[in-house]
């Protein structure tokens, strides 16, 4: 490697790219096409800077593998954080396989928390936590370092694990403040503020306030019976059922739910749960056999009592009962959440990270783009979408559970 090409990837690797492009601007060898492609990265061009990567592979000799792996990694994070979910994981396997064969270790982790990143994105949680190397971080080098705790705090916070991630977090930012790289510290920054934000809303006995991470892991392991909005699922500390798939029965249990410790009248539940403004006898006979599988699915966690008028909501095992909400209540909140990170998405890639068909979300973003909450930029395979900002919608910690009621 000549003096200008290792100039050049110290200044990357201090997070200068000025200084790199100065010194290979010109560059048009595979060492230095590759520099170049780095240093548009960290300048925000992105497009230009996958041009330059694969040209930079494609120029490597047959000799160069592990100089083209660190291409196909660098490449893979463009497309991670240009939402390009259809990048080929494949090849970054590949890719880290050959770094990790040749013993460039420092590259291979960073193929891994790029492997670990893209399935946290998608809500794979427990792969994402097996794909984290397993050595000690501390014999990291800081930049590597700063990765593997925000990696780490993207697990916790959406696993709603406040207080690791505060911990994971504050290791991050002494790491990117060894680094010395004012880009990651800002990252770390940026990722931490949602901390202070709220994440969701609780309403129980009648009264609603919004909700911190570290409330909502306070509220989970508290003596409480949740019937969880975010996730459709009812729990308390023993036990959970899930009625992501039950959308009536979850309607039923949130307004019961909602009304504790008082009832709810018969109509009202029609109203709630068959969503019509007028009851008859056939909605009166439907509601008694969707009380009765309600009943059959919260065994062990809660009775539903008749009244006079309707049926209350009577916890088994816990003190309380509380709905945990979304920050916004909005159909298709699954997308806006994913839209509020501030990055613009194809809607391929949020389809995968919906584990929806891609017609589906593009129903659901014509429906969005209609109702003014999303916009979309270009045409064609490069459309991208974006989110117009929703107050109160800050975080994609409570993102919810695919529903088959949208």
């Amino acid at each position: 490697m000549d003096t200008l090409i290792a100039a050049a990837a110290q200044s990357l690797e201090a997070g200068d790219p000025i200084s790199a492009l100065n010194r290979v601007a010109l560059r048009d060898d595979a060492h230095g096409l590759a520099l170049r492609g780095i240093a548009m990265a960290q300048l925000g061009d992105l497009a230009r800077a996958r041009e330059l990567l694969h040209s930079a592979a494609r120029a490597f000799g047959p000799d160069e593998v592990v100089a083209c792996a660190r291409c196909v990694v660098a490449e893979a994070e463009i497309a991670l954080v240009s939402r390009d979910l259809d990048w080929s994981a494949r090849a970054l396997d590949d890719a880290r396989q050959t770094l990790e064969t040749h013993e460039d270790w420092n590259n291979a982790t960073h193929a891994r928390y790029l492997e670990a990143r893209l399935l946290l994105l998608t809500g794979r949680l427990d792969d994402a936590d097996s794909m984290l190397p397993r050595r000690d971080p501390a014999h990291l080098p800081p930049t590597s370092r700063a990765t593997h705790e925000l990696v780490v705090a993207g697990i916790a916070m959406r696993r709603r694990q406040a207080a690791s991630a505060r911990r994971a977090f504050a290791r991050a930012m002494e790491a990117a403040r060894q680094a010395g790289i004012p880009a990651l510290l800002g990252e770390i920054e940026n990722a931490a503020r949602v901390l202070n934000a709220p994440v969701a809303r609780m309403i129980t006995e009648g009264s609603e306030r919004p909700l911190l991470l570290d409330e909502v892991e306070a509220l989970e392991a508290s003596d409480t019976l949740i019937v969880d909005a975010c996730r459709h699922v009812v729990r308390d500390t023993h036990c959970e059922v899930s009625l992501a798939t039950r959308p009536v029965l979850f309607a039923l249990a949130r307004a019961l739910s909602d009304a504790w410790p008082g009832d709810v009248r018969r109509d009202m539940l029609i109203t709630r749960a068959f969503r019509t403004q007028y009851a008859d006898d056939s909605h009166r006979v439907r509601l008694r056999v969707e009380i009765g599988r309600l009943r059959t699915e919260l065994r062990g966690l809660a009775e539903l009592q008749s009244t006079r008028q309707g049926f209350k909501l009577i916890p088994q095992q816990a003190a309380s009962v509380a709905t945990l909400l979304p920050p916004v209540e909005e159909r298709h909140t699954g997308l806006l959440a994913l839209l509020a990170d501030g990055e613009l998405w194809s809607s391929s890639a949020l389809a995968m990270a919906q584990g929806v068909s891609q017609r589906t979300v593009q129903r659901a973003l014509d429906t969005l783009q209609a109702a003014d909450k999303v916009q979309a930029y270009g045409q064609g395979r490069a459309r991208r979408w974006a989110i117009i900002p929703v107050p109160g919608f800050p975080t994609t910690l409570l993102l919810p559970a695919p529903y088959s009621g949208g």
